[in-house]
């Protein structure tokens, strides 16, 4: 059974960039890529962390969505140092190959301190609670001078698997030219560490509870693509940091379809 998306998803035809709503004979093979909600306590509830796209950006310019991007060929590397659940454990959850989740959640913590700051690591049983040491490496990250192996390994620090969950997958329709077999992992924020918006891919970054986040795009002043509003409604469901992360569901792949209706296109959701 299909389920309809809200309204917001109801978009002119001329507003898919000229996209063809039937499926091409040969779609584009997607990328794999890795997308963290960063989740937080407050007395109102659970916040997420947001960050809206900066319009030139090839891929969902101008949307507000979670940190989060493509899987570098280095994050394969086994040499990373790694604790918490093994590489296996989570290719059994998103129905990948080993190396395939290794990437997963190397590109999901790297990702996560390129965008935001916020590091996914530790030394010995110590989490990382203070990230400024680190400014210098956040840029060679960004800039690709330097692998999150190497990062780790010059930092004396080790990649913190159990700090992350696996949460959804969520693939590109087949009619776009960019595609991204996309999974989603649930983190709380580290203790002492906080998440900024410095950089270049967002105008603008911020912590917001689910539900005004959804409020904002019903009334125009941001726009969600459909993984992002489903699961800031999921998130709806869970009045701490904890419950969620203490949720162990099936994650399953999920590709929208586009339906044409007169002059608008529908975007449904299984």
């Amino acid at each position: 059974m299909l389920r309809d998306v809200p309204a917001i998803f109801r978009v002119p035809k001329q507003s898919v960039l000229s996209l063809p709503t039937d499926a091409p004979a040969h779609p584009v093979a997607p990328r794999d890529a890795a997308t963290v909600l960063l989740l937080r306590d407050t007395d109102a509830g659970v916040e997420v962390f947001l960050q809206r796209r900066v319009a030139a950006m090839a891929f969902a310019a101008g949307m507000t969505v979670f940190p989060g991007g493509g899987v570098d060929q280095r994050d394969a590397d086994a040499s990373v140092s790694w604790e918490g659940p093994p590489p296996q454990e989570w290719a059994d959850r998103f129905g990948c190959s080993e190396p395939v989740a290794r990437a997963l959640v190397c590109a999901a913590v790297r990702e996560t301190f390129e965008e935001s700051g916020v590091l996914l690591a530790g030394s010995g049983t110590e989490l990382v609670t203070d990230t400024s040491p680190y400014d210098g490496a956040r840029a060679e990250l960004v800039s690709r001078e330097l692998s999150l192996a190497g990062f780790l390994a010059r930092e004396g620090l080790t990649l913190r698997a159990d700090l992350l969950r696996p949460w959804a997958n969520w693939l590109t329709p087949e009619q776009e030219p960019r595609r991204y077999d996309a999974r989603f992992f649930l983190a709380a924020l580290p203790e002492g560490q906080q998440a900024d918006g410095r950089t270049t891919e967002a105008e603008s970054s911020d912590w917001q509870l689910p539900a005004d986040a959804i409020a904002d795009a019903e009334a125009g002043r941001s726009m969600l693509m459909p993984p992002t509003w489903f699961l800031l409604d999921e998130l709806n469901a869970y009045p701490s940091v904890a419950e969620a992360l203490a949720v162990r569901k099936p994650v399953e792949k999920v590709m929208p379809r586009m339906v044409v209706e007169g002059d608008e296109v529908r975007v449904e959701v299984p």
